[in-house]
């Protein structure tokens, strides 16, 4: 693979990964100009190669649109790491590379003969991103990791649904993702602080830290506040209002997070500004359901693009509630870069949704398709034989 320009072009990731959360930190990574060599087993490849439906391409070949999602800007390479060739491979690509992702269960990598003391002898200055489900140590550091499983345990599932008796996961693998992110943000900082030490080191995240990392204020509810939060379905548990509100055609959302915005708002929508009930955030939020009752009220007596033009030309923020489809034929997704057209070699030119992070530059130049199973298997141990031979 070519140099294809971006911030970390000439850094090579190691990527063992499979499912998400690991080989989400390694896309993002090769989102910003990494090369990312992606070692799968031989025959069947990454888990998510058989998720769906929906599948895609040739009815004796289907592809899945998952693995899709979370491979783009990678090379295949197929290597048995039980076997001495797969793990004589491993050893060069160790060597080769500047980061290792894996999201093995704990212990597997050091069972399979590579513990990060071994993969530092071989190369002091790799950086290595450990992703686990619940931790790597504690009483329960060797459990294995699934998104939805994660979201309950670490809270996520209780503030999220139409009510306290209603836990309701989040419609992405969240936990995954934002464990991607996390693992993905540690080993630039590491990469960063090799500059200063040329010595690499390990990052450790897990889907329950990355989780309970991203509580927010609903964290310190509790462990400042002694307030247990609960699910409020589409309502802001400290702003009033803010959230979703039917009208005669639909639905659509508002957010008034300000005494200011509240005074034009409630003018705008007929409210008395005055009426003691509402006269502050903590008296709306309070006294929600009067409020929100008002508001439905009144928001039925029209359209939701009608009420979308009114609420936003008095400056209060609101938004409509858009399906996948409407997101992504969405001029202003397209103009952030968010539609990523790239050509695949089976299916052609797909798109597939882009890197949220942009640089005035461009950043990287050139997005490559996810790989077929072991579609570098010749270029990559060609490289690695050059290595050798300089």
């Amino acid at each position: 693979m070519t140099d294809a320009g971006g911030p970390l072009a000439g850094i090579v990731v190691l990527d063992l990964s499979r499912a998400l959360a690991g080989p989400h930190a390694a896309m993002l990574l090769g989102d910003l100009g990494a090369r990312v060599i992606k070692v799968e087993a031989p025959g069947s490849g990454d888990d998510t190669r058989t998720w769906g439906p929906p599948f895609v391409g040739p009815e004796d070949g289907p592809i899945s649109t998952y693995f899709l999602s979370c491979n783009r800007n990678k090379e295949s390479i197929e290597l048995d790491l039980k076997s001495d060739d797969g793990k004589a491979q491993l050893t060069r690509l160790i060597r080769a590379s500047d980061v290792l992702v894996e999201n093995f269960r704990p212990g597997v990598l050091d069972r399979l003969g590579f513990p990060v003391e071994h993969i530092h002898e071989l190369n002091s200055r790799m950086v290595v991103c450990s992703i686990s489900g619940f931790g790597h140590d504690g009483p329960e550091g060797g459990r294995a990791g699934y998104d939805q499983i994660a979201q309950g345990e670490a809270g996520l599932m209780s503030i999220t649904g139409a009510g306290p008796d209603d836990p309701t996961k989040v419609g992405v693998p969240i936990g995954d993702l934002l464990a991607g992110l996390h693992g993905a943000h540690g080993v630039l900082a590491a990469l960063y602080e090799r500059n200063q030490t040329g010595r690499g080191r390990v990052v450790r995240t897990s889907l329950l830290s990355s989780i309970v990392g991203v509580h927010a204020f609903q964290g310190t509810r509790w462990t400042v506040g002694g307030e247990v939060p609960t699910a409020l379905g589409n309502h802001h548990p400290s702003i009033a209002p803010y959230g979703a509100y039917s009208c005669a055609d639909g639905m659509f959302q508002i957010a008034v997070a300000s005494e200011r915005q509240w005074k034009i708002f409630a003018e705008l929508v007929g409210l008395d500004v005055a009426d003691p009930r509402f006269a502050t955030n903590p008296d709306r939020v309070t006294n929600r359901a009067a409020l929100n009752t008002e508001l439905e009220a009144v928001f039925a007596t029209d359209t939701r693009d009608s009420w979308l033009e009114r609420i936003n030309a008095a400056g209060i923020p609101c938004g409509a509630i858009r399906t996948i489809d409407e997101v992504y034929s969405w001029d202003q997704t397209r103009s952030q870069g968010l539609v990523l057209p790239v050509e695949h070699s089976v299916l052609g030119q797909i798109d597939l949704p882009g890197s949220a992070v942009r640089f005035d530059d461009g950043g990287r130049q050139e997005h490559v398709a996810p790989p077929m199973l072991g579609e570098h298997n010749e270029s990559v141990r060609a490289w690695l034989d050059g290595l050798d031979e300089r």
